[in-house]
């Protein structure tokens, strides 16, 4: 199960964007891969057409392409630099029933656990 999860910032590990941050757009299940904003970047041509609106729309634009989500890795602001993600899980008390929740950690080297 990936921990990465939208909305999350992360830092590419390989690949041609080696070393970029941005923020996660969407994670794609089946594929195993992230959107990341301004990660990937690559040029679409699309053919001008009608749109709903009435007016053509068309020529290169340029779209960010999904990254394999082995290849990036949580970018943790406080300490400005990457770390591993896991889970921990809690139990919870809501109405006077105990819950068991699993919480998402950073781990570090040398470094105590923290909550996201």
């Amino acid at each position: 199960m990936a921990q990465i999860k939208k909305g999350d910032q992360v830092v590419v590990i390989a690949g041609k964007d080696k070393g970029l941050t941005g923020r996660v757009l969407e994670v794609l299940k089946d594929s195993d891969g992230v959107i990341v904003e301004g990660v990937g970047v690559v040029t679409k041509h699309t053919k001008a057409g009608q749109t709903q609106r009435g007016a053509t729309s068309g020529g290169i634009e340029r779209v960010e392409a999904p990254i394999h989500i082995s290849n990036v890795q949580y970018y943790d602001a406080d300490a400005k630099r990457a770390k591993r993600l896991g889970s921990r899980t809690e139990q919870v008390e809501r109405d006077g029933r105990s819950k068991n929740v699993r919480v998402r950690v950073t781990r570090g080297h040398g470094d105590a656990e923290k909550d996201i």
